[in-house]
């Protein structure tokens, strides 16, 4: 092959530009899977442990754990989509200098939105969470735990921004492990922290919460030091703030981020309906959705490395190999999406038997897999077609694929509540419709955008 490329392109630029594109996606996706592997223990004994408490915390929780994760979802795959789309052109273009200023201004925007949002939910949380519909118990522990997690919300920001500014150099294992470190820290403090082993006294949801923001905290520790010290491909240095670099990131990041709210705000709609039919439903509901979480961060094991290499094949001027990288992505998360469905269609009662051995909130939520299973692998595809278009920094049409998605819930989920009936089986009808609109909507895009259409 013919190395046209910029002579001041690192080595490992250059494999992203001329190595063969499926083996190399799954060879920087490697790493991530390591680190979904510990998102999705975050995510599955969160919930275990704090099921351990009874029905009452496990449904608070249930109800704040969706604002939480639009926070991480929020700083990792929407501005920190932003961020590592932005350094991956600049470095894809021989402009490394450019890539280390906007790895400053993604720590100066970690602290701006942590601190934002921090104080909009310390002071609104209450409120929104007994408009949800929590009452008693569950509204307590609901207000205990998110008050703790949100106040240290700037340790997420920070760590995953930092995590997509190395991605964004093409190395994925940093950041993995980073991460992988951060969930055995919420591993062994969280069981600690909540039952009150050894010299401890026992904190219920407000260990639960502590043990999550030591493991950001410690991922962000991690990360800095590895860009302070100039390990990677750029150092972290201080930086006088310019419009062009926050743009680079932001003109992506923030479209991307309103995505990201829009598929949260899916996910906390869905848990309002849910919490209408009682708490034994949310109960059942907030297990069972926990599936619907993971196939996030799994996909996104592949997602972050799309980014990185649609991106750094744009800055390069590489259409070709852009559009190559984007369609084997959507392959790829159509695969994962059978793998999730397999488990909700086949194994609905073992997985709800994870997290509680209260029968009627087993059945409840068995229910609701049994139909939302069908979802999972629409959604793969929608999924990884959403990730290349961010390499491409096309951030702003999938929202109208989320706005369609964001529409048949709202509609329809009021409908189950109000006047079709049905409990969780028909919200999961709701769900499966949703993500057909979504999907659809994504081809559409897809098929709109002329990097993709061959």
């Amino acid at each position: 092959m013919a190395d046209d490329s910029p002579p001041s392109l690192s080595p490992r630029t250059r494999r992203i530009l001329e190595a063969p594109v499926a083996p190399t996606l799954l060879r920087l996706s490697l790493p991530n899977l390591g680190e979904a592997a510990a998102r999705i223990a975050f995510i599955s004994f969160d919930a275990i442990f704090v099921g351990w408490l009874g029905t009452d915390a496990l449904a608070g929780v249930s109800l704040a754990f969706p604002l939480f994760l639009l926070m991480q979802m929020t700083s990792a795959s929407g501005v920190g989509a932003g961020v590592n789309g932005g350094i991956a052109r600049a470095m894809g273009a021989g402009r490394p200098a450019d890539a280390a200023a906007i790895a400053c201004h993604a720590v100066l925007l970690a602290l701006l939105f942590g601190g934002a949002f921090s104080l909009a939910m310390l002071t609104l949380g209450p409120w929104l969470y007994a408009a949800m519909g929590a009452t008693g118990a569950s509204l307590a522990a609901a207000v205990e735990y998110s008050a703790i997690v949100f106040g240290g919300i700037v340790a997420v920001w920070l760590m995953n921004l930092l995590a997509n500014v190395v991605r964004g150099t093409g190395n994925m294992l940093v950041p993995a492990m980073a991460i992988i470190l951060g969930e055995a820290v919420h591993l062994a403090l969280s069981p600690v922290l909540i039952l009150g082993l050894g010299p401890m006294p026992s904190l219920g949801v407000a260990g639960a919460a502590i043990a999550v923001v030591a493991s950001y905290a410690t991922g962000a520790l991690v990360l800095a030091f590895h860009l302070l010290a100039g390990r990677g491909e750029i150092r972290l240095r201080p930086c006088r703030p310019q419009a062009r670099h926050f743009a680079a990131i932001l003109g992506v990041g923030i479209p991307a981020g309103l995505n990201v709210v829009q598929a949260q705000a899916t996910m906390i709609l869905t848990t309002g309906f849910a919490a209408a039919f009682g708490t034994t439903a949310l109960a059942g509901y907030g297990a069972a959705a926990r599936l619907d979480l993971l196939q996030v961060p799994l996909t996104f094991a592949i997602g972050s490395a799309v980014i990185a290499m649609v991106a750094t094949a744009l800055g390069a001027g590489r259409l070709d190999r852009a559009r190559h990288i984007a369609w084997t992505g959507a392959g790829i998360g159509l695969a994962i999406g059978l793998l999730f469905a397999a488990v909700a269609l086949g194994a609905p009662r073992t997985w709800m038997g994870l997290f509680s051995d209260d029968p009627a909130t087993i059945a409840e939520g068995a229910a609701y897999l049994r139909r939302a299973g069908i979802a999972y692998p629409i959604l793969g595809i929608g999924f990884g077609l959403f990730f290349s278009l961010l390499g491409l920094g096309r951030a702003a049409a999938p929202f109208l694929a989320g706005t369609a998605r964001l529409a048949v819930v709202a509609g329809g989920g009021w409908a189950a509540v109000h006047w079709l009936g049905g409990g969780l089986p028909m919200l999961a009808t709701v769900a499966v419709t949703a993500a057909v609109a979504f999907t659809a909507a994504m081809l559409l895009v897809a098929a709109a955008t002329r990097e993709l259409r061959g």
